[in-house]
């Protein structure tokens, strides 16, 4: 039986509504080592947890716990009933619209209750596919497709070919957030989901958030305390998002993962830089391991903005003409000032601003941990000519500001070098996310495939970048190696 759907039913629920509501499926029967979704809560007054366990490529067994309206156990019980004995392809293709059509259709006031079941059934799916599913034997069937719900993961999904799977990951969860200008938060799953079933695609969904606050959000915190400029978004794509996504790849027998960043690789496993200067996203991933770049895909990285996104309207994709995220996926709708606050403790310390210079103090900071090496904006200092930040000091709460030429270097420090070839070949060096690769040599380095310090000398002097930012190292335009500016 199909079971996704390209839209949301509006008639109204029929006899079969009613049989479920009288004897539902599934429910209280939750399967033993099965894995748990709960969708809904106090906000609502409805609640409900699904509970999913998976066998090889099939689903082994589903139930579900319901408190609140009528509809939400019919939904439960529907769910149940589509899961019973399903592959897992067939299982991750669930939607709202299908629950609603089981039972002829559901009013629009009820499907509220579609969504919480279906939230909460591919929470529990994607937990159990994560822990327990194992291919069928023979090769590898088609990719997983990254999806965050935006334009480029969904020309991504295009490109994919045939048996491809979505997954969209759920990192970050706050009420403090703007969710609707996250990549990854609860609604952009849903987004995300929902494009995926009008594309007839499987989705999947991954909950890391206890993974991403380890690994990359408790990080950037401790960072700010030493008073340090974090990446968190290469620390993510390399300790986190990736790697999970690559291992839910193989759980579901898909032999590569596919994405909408804009980066290209090369035979031999190395990253390239994207056609695309303006949006070339190879330094986000230059912390892969050379082992999983070769399993993936770039499909946009040969393309330019305006190409992909004519391409999603002659697909009549409705996140054609989306805007492009901009702040840190865990910032969206709030400050990193408000966050840091929020999540690690560090309020705002009004202290001195002082002239390199003179020594003299020029104005008032509120906190050293808020301010980065180079910058030049928001200091609150009035002098005939630019200053700039030179250095920071968190123990003493201290910014010193001074001229650009204080700041340029021709000699870059890194720590946690790795580099992919022998270190003669590096001949160029990219220290922050914005800025054109510029012409360098490698003066001190770890042995290829080691970990150690390294010194980077640039062709020409450079304004200097923050310690903690990512130092991608380059051969022409492959990526062969990268460190982290001491």
């Amino acid at each position: 039986m199909p079971v996704g759907a390209p839209g949301y039913p509006r008639s109204v629920a029929d006899w079969r509504f009613e049989e479920h509501l009288r004897t539902p499926v599934g429910r209280g029967d939750l399967p033993s080592g099965g894995h748990d979704g709960v969708a809904g809560g106090a906000a609502c007054g409805d609640l409900v947890r699904v509970v999913v366990a998976v066998e090889g490529d099939r689903i082994a067994g589903a139930g579900f716990v319901a408190e609140g309206c009528g509809a939400l156990t019919v939904c439960g019980s529907v769910a149940c009933e589509l899961l019973d004995g399903a592959s897992v392809r067939d299982a991750a293709r669930v939607s709202v619209a299908a629950v609603a059509d089981e039972v002829g259709g559901l009013h629009p006031g009820k499907l509220h209750a579609a969504e919480l079941v279906v939230d909460a059934l591919h929470r529990a799916l994607g937990a159990a596919v994560a822990a327990d599913a194992a291919p069928p034997e023979g090769e590898a069937r088609g990719t997983l497709v990254a999806m965050s719900g935006g334009v480029d993961s969904a020309v991504a999904a295009l490109k994919a070919g045939p048996d491809a799977v979505a997954v969209t990951l759920e990192l970050w969860r706050d009420p403090a957030n703007d969710a609707e200008s996250s990549c990854c938060s609860h609604s952009a799953v849903r987004r995300a989901r929902d494009l995926a079933h009008r594309m007839a695609m499987p989705h999947l969904t991954l909950d890391l958030r206890d993974a991403f606050r380890d690994g990359v959000v408790t990080p950037w915190i401790e960072d700010h305390r030493k008073g340090l400029t974090p990446n968190p978004c290469v620390r993510c794509n390399g300790n986190v998002r990736l790697d999970a996504m690559l291992g839910l790849a193989d759980r579901l027998g898909c032999a590569t993962l596919t994405t909408g960043h804009y980066a290209r690789t090369t035979e031999d496993g190395l990253l390239r830089l994207a056609v695309d200067p303006g949006k070339d996203q190879a330094y986000m991933l230059s912390g892969l391991r050379p082992s999983s770049i070769a399993r993936m895909r770039f499909p946009l990285g040969s393309l330019l903005k305006p190409q992909v996104r004519a391409l999603a309207e002659e697909a009549g994709l409705s996140v054609a003409r989306t805007p492009d995220s901009q702040d840190l996926c865990f910032l969206a709708g709030t400050g990193r000032s408000a966050f840091l606050e929020r999540h690690g403790g560090l309020v705002d310390r009004p202290g001195p601003v002082h002239d390199a210079e003179t020594g003299e103090t020029v104005g008032e900071h509120q906190g050293a941990h808020l301010y980065t090496l180079g910058q030049r904006r928001g200091l609150g200092v009035a002098a005939g000519e630019p200053r700039y930040v030179v250095a920071t000091d968190v123990e003493t709460n201290v910014v010193t500001v001074g001229r650009r030429e204080r700041l340029m270097t021709d000699r870059v420090s890194l720590r946690d070098v790795v580099l992919h070839v022998d270190p003669w070949r590096v001949d160029g060096v990219k220290l922050r996310y914005r800025q054109q690769p510029r012409r360098a040599v490698v003066l001190e380095s770890p042995d290829p495939g080691a970990t150690g310090p390294g010194t980077v000398m640039l062709e020409e002097p450079l304004l200097q970048a923050a310690p903690g930012q990512t130092a991608m190292l380059l051969h022409g335009d492959i990526v062969v190696g990268t460190g982290t500016l001491a």
